[in-house]
């Protein structure tokens, strides 16, 4: 078979302001500030540049990274690329990422049932079944079901273009859904009955319930972005959470079977953390053939990605979910609590530490992104479905303003934003129980004013991050902002509780928020007692 398609001159990674690229342009351009595509298809992908990053160049400690730098590790990926180059065509002998074998299990099972259909009609089905998959709008790291029900047009099926096909293949290896869209009614290649009804579990960055959230740090230039993530030797040896240490990237060998010992050092290297195998997929004639993969261990089992939000005070670790109605920005200063002394509270992201005190040291500005997508579990069954969605949030910081300062200002500011949220939710709430609504109509319309409070302040909270330090025209932003919160209560409240008849002015004007006790003192009456930098 002739190789088509390199991943490394192709393009076919989407990039902010420059439409599609390849791998080799990610790491010989200096143009290219950020990685395009929803949330997820940002995380497969700077997972994939990671892989590379480490298989190129895993420096021994801090120092090697810093002298390396990003200039440095990008040539390195280069010249990895290059020496390489056969295991990135898409199409070809050796498939980037894909197992050629899975098209003679489908064709092997598809014989076996023609040899039992009675009727022209079940035979037409048989050979329907054996064919490749469509991809569907290729929008989620899923394949669609045979009764999908179209609720967007990001769910309405297209044939996908060779870079589209190569993205969605990226995606499934860590995030494909959970569910009955892989293969059935035969044996696995490691020799597994696989039933008709076969379901796979979720990749392991996704998680089997709705959808894990991830974090990472990023400065706004892709090819420092690689360089910043990079983990060192030492960092993955102190860590002690891959048996296989750094290990081989899949695409170098893939393994025969979900259970050889290959597939068993992809599972337990960080190689196979960045780049897994959870799904074992061919491309063929425009379609996929579609089977379950290495099975992956869960959070509560000792799964540990550097970008997962865990929280590990329990006996069993559990991961942090995407939820749509609190934004990750809402926990920025748990996130970052470790900057006071080491500490940590709740959910650790090691990505975080790893990038936030790097890029302290360089006194450089950053930016916390986080991701994931929402997702309805249903017996084991993955989809997004009615309100589910991707999130992504953005908050910059200048490097040298972290400390512990700026952070206990940040949630001095952020827990009175919590009370004045209560407040709005229960003025709203009072409110409607005036005029007799029932209890959870009442309740409803409160959350929903509630969360558009939160919209709200959202807009002001980049302004609010940066005004967090110690000093007296910071001081002034932040009680200006205090006064521009308490305005948005005011206005959800009145967006929520009309005041067009008597009973409900009454009821508007003995209900309308006031600003919890002591909010809108002036910032320097309320500093943190903590005085440390």
């Amino acid at each position: 078979m002739r190789n088509e398609y390199n991943l490394i001159d192709e393009p076919w990674i989407p990039v902010a302001d420059h439409g599609r690229v390849g791998l080799a342009d990610i790491f010989s351009r200096t143009d290219i500030r950020a990685l395009g595509g929803n949330p997820i298809q940002k995380l497969a992908v700077m997972k994939l540049l990671l892989a590379i990053a480490q298989a190129a160049c895993t420096p021994e400690d801090e120092e090697e990274w810093r002298k390396m730098g990003p200039e440095g590790l990008a040539s390195r990926c280069l010249s990895y690329l290059e020496r390489w180059r056969d295991r990135f065509f898409l199409f070809g002998e050796a498939p980037f990422l894909q197992m050629p074998a899975v098209e003679s299990l489908v064709a092997n099972r598809t014989d076996a049932r023609l040899k039992k259909a009675k009727t022209p009609g079940k035979r037409k089905q048989e050979i329907q079944k054996g064919a490749p998959k469509p991809f569907g709008a290729g929008f989620y790291p899923d394949l669609p079901s045979d009764n999908n029900s179209m609720l967007s047009h990001t769910m309405l099926g297209k044939e996908l273009d060779s870079g589209e096909q190569a993205l969605f293949i990226l995606t499934l290896m860590n995030f494909a859904f959970a569910g009955k869209r892989v293969e059935g009614g035969m044996k696995s290649l490691a020799g597994t009955v696989l039933s008709d009804k076969h379901s796979a579990p979720a990749g392991p960055s996704l998680g089997g319930f709705v959808g894990q959230l991830h974090g990472l740090v990023v400065t706004g230039d892709l090819r420092k972005d690689v360089w910043l993530n990079v983990l060192t030797r030492e960092q993955i040896e102190k860590a002690n959470r891959w048996p296989e240490g750094v290990g081989c990237p899949a695409w170098e060998a893939m393994p025969a079977h979900e259970q050889d010992a290959r597939a068993k050092a992809i599972r337990e290297s960080y190689q196979g953390c960045l780049v897994g195998v959870s799904r074992f997929v061919y491309l063929k004639d425009g379609g996929i053939y579609y089977l379950d993969g290495i099975q992956y261990p869960k959070v509560s089992e000792g799964w540990f990605e550097p970008t997962l939000m865990l929280d590990q005070s329990d006996k069993l670790p559990k991961a942090k979910y995407v939820n749509l109605e609190k934004r990750p920005w809402r926990e920025l200063p748990a996130f970052l609590s470790f900057l006071e002394s080491g500490s940590t509270a709740g959910f650790e992201n090691m990505a975080f530490r790893v990038g936030v005190q790097r890029m302290k040291q360089r006194k450089e500005r950053l930016c916390v992104w986080t991701g994931g997508i929402r997702v309805s579990s249903t017996s084991g069954d993955q989809s997004a479905k009615q309100d589910d969605d991707f999130l992504e949030s953005t908050v910059w910081i200048d490097g040298d303003d972290l400390g512990t300062v700026w952070l206990n200002h940040l949630d001095l500011e952020m827990k009175g934003m919590d009370k004045l949220a209560s407040t709005v939710y229960g003025s709203l709430r009072n409110y409607f129980a005036d005029l007799h609504a029932t209890p959870e109509y009442a309740g409803a319309q409160a959350a929903l004013g509630s969360n558009l409070f939160w919209q709200f302040c959202e807009r002001d909270f980049q302004t609010l991050v940066d005004n967090c330090e110690r000093g007296e025209r910071e001081s002034q932003a932040r009680e200006a902002l205090r006064h521009r919160f308490v305005q948005h209560a005011h206005k959800v409240f009145d967006l929520y509780a009309p005041r067009e008849t008597a009973r409900q002015l009454e009821a508007w004007a003995n209900r309308r928020p006031n600003p919890p006790a002591g909010y809108l003192e002036t910032a320097e009456r309320q500093q943190p007692t903590t005085q440390g930098a």
